[in-house]
């Protein structure tokens, strides 16, 4: 069988995985990753908060993918303003879409949008240094209310309240830290739905919150034994929020840094204030029937995130994905945007597996139908080539990033889009 040109838009580990995949399906195929910024791993450059590096050494592995023969990376091409969807599947036997959901999932309540109402994702790639957040500068004030426990409230609370000595060794810039973190904290609150034993948090989250010197933790309801509960996970979190109180109570009372404030079992009804955020209710409680009013100088929503892009599947009158990601002959779908923001990134690899798997057998079932031999990149906008950025241009940015490291980091990101296109797109020493 003839090898295919395959397309995947989005060179997160979505579509990183993917590619590693169809590879192994097709050791000659051409693959080509497309990415809207100059620089690949969407997710994992952006998303992971910067001070867990070792979360984002899954790159090593995606890079020594792109150094293969036959795979491309494509940076600085926009789908829908550099070439439409139709001109792809018109270049490419197989076209995937990987561009996960990027867009924080808004609360839908009274209130949610005033001035000081953040998203968590968005902060996330503030503090990585993410060229569309550069003009994110957040006011939280002293005390702010966090909603959402899961992992990625967990991240939030911990940038916000870690101290600024603790970071060394991470790859947070100073200036990155100054500009949302402008005034100190002095109380975190971190409210969710869910009871302690249902938060979707990881003990390991739990545990590094508990390393870090200067905090106070309190909790504003009775905690279940971890002996009270089968399930495993939800013991070492009910042990590791056990910890975190009893820190509290053993020494830390009189902490001079931030004082958490964790909350289960609230529904939030509506953010309060005239110009900006003051306040944000909640009901629920242990009747159900309670009221909660925290004061707030600003509000971070960790409450997932959702696509607002009409061309692309999770928009209302888009196509929607069939089990396998199917979205139309030729056309597929993985990661988040096939199955919604849920799961962590080594998922995302099983769920390429599975949308590779289709590909290949819809490949063998329809060549009669639609037999391969597509031109590939050749047949998009010449004009749209030009512009792009290939992976010799990623590494140079790799390279001026780790130079310009500052004391006690390990890189510096470039925020500007500006110089990151200007040191992509340049001349080698030595070449053409």
């Amino acid at each position: 069988m003839t090898a295919p040109s395959i397309a995947i838009v989005g060179a997160g580990p979505s579509g990183c995985y993917l590619a590693q995949a169809l590879r192994k399906q097709w050791a000659e195929a051409r693959i080509d990753i497309f990415d809207r910024l100059p620089v690949p791993f969407g997710l994992v450059r952006y998303g992971v908060a910067p001070d867990h590096p070792g979360t984002k050494a899954v790159t090593r592995q995606f890079e020594r993918l792109f150094e293969r023969d036959g795979i491309g990376f494509h940076g600085n091409l926009t789908l829908g303003r550099d070439f439409t969807l139709d001109e792809l599947r018109e270049a490419y036997d197989v076209v995937a879409l990987a561009t996960g959901l990027a867009a924080d999932r808004r609360l839908g309540i009274p209130g949610d949008d005033l001035p000081g109402v953040y998203g968590a994702g968005a902060l996330t790639r503030r503090l990585n240094d993410h060229p569309d957040e550069q003009g994110m500068r957040p006011d939280l004030g002293r005390r702010a209310v966090i909603i959402g426990q899961g992992n990625v409230g967990i991240d939030v609370l911990r940038l916000l309240s870690k101290p600024e000595a603790a970071f060394e060794g991470s790859e947070l810039s100073p200036e990155a830290l100054a500009a949302c973190r402008a005034t100190p904290l002095a109380r975190l609150d971190i409210v969710g739905r869910s009871s302690a034993a249902e938060a979707k948090c990881d003990a390991a989250m739990l545990r590094e919150l508990g390393r870090l010197a200067g905090l106070s933790f309190h909790f504003h309801a009775p905690l279940p034994a971890p002996e009270s509960v089968e399930d495993q996970a939800v013991s070492l979190r009910l042990a590791a929020f056990h910890e975190l109180a009893e820190r509290h109570t053993e020494s830390h009372t009189e902490s001079n840094g931030c004082q958490i404030h964790f909350h289960f079992g609230w529904t939030p009804e509506a953010v309060l204030g005239e110009a900006r955020v003051e306040a944000v209710r909640f009901h629920g409680g242990e009747s159900g029937r309670e009221t909660l009013e925290l004061a707030a100088d600003s509000l971070i929503t960790a409450i997932g995130f959702a696509q607002h892009d009409p061309d692309l599947p999770g928009a209302p009158d888009a196509p929607r994905p069939d089990d396998q990601g199917r979205l139309a002959p030729g056309l597929y779908c993985t990661g988040w945007l096939r199955r919604g923001p849920r799961g962590t990134i080594p998922e995302n690899r099983q769920d390429a597996r599975a949308v590779a798997a289709t590909i290949a057998a819809d490949l063998v079932a329809d060549r009669a139908e639609r037999p391969l031999g597509r031109p590939g990149a050749a047949a998009l906008p010449a004009a749209a080539i030009a512009r792009a950025t290939d992976f010799a241009g990623w590494k140079r940015i790799q390279a001026v990033e780790a130079a310009e490291a500052p004391a006690g980091r390990l890189c510096r990101r470039i925020p500007d889009l500006a110089r990151l296109l200007e040191i992509a797109q340049a001349t080698p020493v030595g070449g053409p």
